[in-house]
């Protein structure tokens, strides 16, 4: 089945979208103006935890909820604007206790538990950058990010501590305070994140912070190497509250679901700063994924902006409609994706199961924020990333071997490449200024990223340049094969990787999960293959299919290719502990 535009009709009493005319947005757009909208700090500067918490008590929003907390086990807690602003305050004032404020890192480990944001929020009013870290990492990779962030401070839960870093302490000297948030005392030199804040006042005085210092460092991994720490200013809260409220719609009073871990970027992004500077209620919900939980929260909680990942859907729609039926999910208004490429089904699915279809958006960690989207006023074109939002010039380019670049016509393939002014572009990787540097040529961010622009903007997402392989003479990406082969009823999910050939030099071998209620055998293996070859050609079609009960993935949802060439080959995969990525948590 081939779609071509879906818009969903708007319902009545639905309030009219933040950004209604994209050509007319685009051509009326400034940073400047952008930046004039936030209200900085009283004594001047910019801080993205004032402009996230403090603006809203100076707006009157004092009591409004801020973030509603779910827990593993039932539980349940509430925290105002003013609550939230109250319990940052008293944290920066035990980091300034600590001696910790200005540059300094604050590393956090623990999982979507309310200590994550209060220190998030504390540690950005000090003027300290802020550097979260994923919960499920590996005892390696946590020392590896610690040790490469130089972080004075860790906070984390006792059962993470004992797990992952005490052991390593020794190797981590500059780490001089670790915080437990359920004890202290017990553990030899950690203390009590929450005795650190029943010592402190409540108020605290945000002391000047300029737009260019430092205040985030998120470690990407990338597709390959030790991982890189990605340093973003406080300047990015511009394009965070923007694309927060042009993207997501968002308005003060929304309740918000982002389902991005806080340990990643998009967790704190958009599951921190976007919804709260846009005056947002935040759900947070602690469990592990389960679709009749989560339908339960869409629900019970009536949401209305849902930020998601491509995995997620893929899970709820493996899952079945069924549980869908019967939950009032009147109050959702507005649902999108994010972490790799939506396929075309799941934008129908949304919409025929939800009664909102999927809307994908394009970013990276180096962006800081969305770039490419489709936004809730526009035709999606399923499959398509959507057209770059107000203030972002995109192009497709090729690199010149001297080091310029050629600008591609629309319909021609290449790199994603992003003209450089946006205040959330990263600012360095940490101690590394050499692989910065060769991120840019000519006055364009190169993304890394393939894909090509049809004629009315739309950009499409061919693969990762080192996934992307040439069969025949043919140069192919994953992402078109495996978006016909979800298309069959039979498929849940599909990773492509190419196959060494003696003939064609790569032949396209596909690795396939069913549904539910199908089971792999020779006849669906050859209807699968006879689908796809019908529907892409012979020249492009996959020539062998094996069927899997799962495809290794990322944390955060994309399917690691490089695992499944490697198992193809039968290369070793060597010790999965010094990849120092998120890939070794997943085999």
């Amino acid at each position: 089945m081939t779609w071509t535009t879906i818009r969903k009709t708007p319902q009545p009493g639905e309030p009219a979208p933040n950004f209604a005319d994209y050509e007319t947005g685009r051509a009326n757009f400034s940073w400047e103006t952008a930046r004039a909208e936030l209200e900085g700090l009283p004594g001047g500067g910019l801080n993205i935890a004032y402009e996230a918490v403090d603006r809203q008590l100076r707006a009157g929003r004092g009591d409004a909820i801020a973030l509603r907390w779910l827990g593993k086990n039932g539980e349940r807690r509430e925290f105002s604007y003013a609550e939230l602003a109250r319990s940052s305050n008293r944290f920066a004032n035990g980091l300034n206790r600590l001696g910790v404020g200005r540059g300094d890192r604050v590393c956090v480990l623990a999982g979507r538990i309310p200590e994550l944001y209060v220190a998030a929020l504390g540690a950005l009013k000090t003027g300290a950058v802020f550097c979260p870290l994923f919960s499920a990492f590996g005892p390696e990779p946590v020392r590896v990010r610690l040790a490469k962030s130089r972080a004075r401070v860790l906070v984390t839960t006792t059962l993470l501590y004992e797990r992952k870093v005490r052991a390593q302490r020794s190797a981590l000297p500059d780490l001089e305070h670790v915080l437990l948030t359920d004890g202290g005392g017990v553990e030899p030199g950690a203390g009590s994140f929450h005795a650190l804040l029943e010592a402190e006042a409540d108020q605290f005085a945000i002391p000047f912070t300029a737009p260019e210092d430092w205040a985030l460092l998120h470690f990407t991994s990338g597709t390959t190497g030790s991982p890189k720490g990605a340093i973003h200013v406080h300047e990015a809260v511009v394009a965070h509250r923007l694309t927060g409220r042009s993207v997501l719609d968002l308005r003060p009073g929304d309740v918000y679901w982002c389902t991005a871990d806080p340990g990643w970027v998009t967790g704190v992004s958009y599951g921190i700063i976007a919804p709260l500077a846009n005056g947002a209620t935040l759900v947070v919900d602690e469990a592990e994924f389960d679709a009749s939980r989560w339908y339960a929260i869409l629900e019970q909680e009536r949401v209305n902006v849902w930020y998601t990942a491509p995995t997620a859907i893929r899970m709820l729609m493996k899952a079945g409609g069924d549980l869908a039926r019967g939950r009032d999910l009147s109050a959702l208004r507005f649902a999108a994706s994010v972490g790799e490429p939506l396929h075309p089904e799941g934008v129908v699915w949304g919409l025929e199961t939800l009664g909102q279809p999927f809307h994908d958006t394009w970013w990276q960690t180096e962006t800081g924020a969305i770039m490419i989207a489709n936004t809730r006023t526009q035709d999606i074109r399923p499959g398509s990333m959507g057209r770059s939002l107000p203030g972002i010039e995109a192009a497709i380019v090729r690199r010149r071997s001297e080091g310029g670049l050629d600008l591609l016509e629309p319909g021609a393939e290449g790199e994603l490449a992003l003209r450089v002014g946006w205040p959330s572009l990263f600012r360095g990787y940490l101690d590394d200024e050499e692989r910065y540097r060769q991120c840019f040529a000519a006055g364009w961010y190169l993304t890394g990223d393939l894909a090509t622009r049809d004629v009315d903007g739309y950009y499409w997402f061919l693969g990762r340049a080192d996934d992307v392989i040439k069969t025949a003479g043919h140069l192919i990406g994953p992402f078109e094969i495996e978006s016909v082969l979800l298309e069959h009823p039979a498929v849940a999910e599909a990773g492509m990787i190419g196959k060494p050939d003696a003939f064609a030099g790569q032949i396209i071998k596909v690795f396939v999960t069913l549904k539910p209620g199908y089971a792999p055998g020779d006849a669906l293996r050859k209807e699968l293959i006879g689908f796809a070859r019908t529907r892409l050609g012979p020249a492009v079609a996959p020539r062998e299919l094996e069927f899997a009960v799962d495809l290794p993935k990322t944390r955060s949802g994309k399917i690691m290719r490089r695992l499944l060439r490697a198992r193809e080959l039968g290369l070793p995969l060597g010790d999965l502990s010094a990849l120092e990525t998120d890939e070794a948590q997943n085999l």
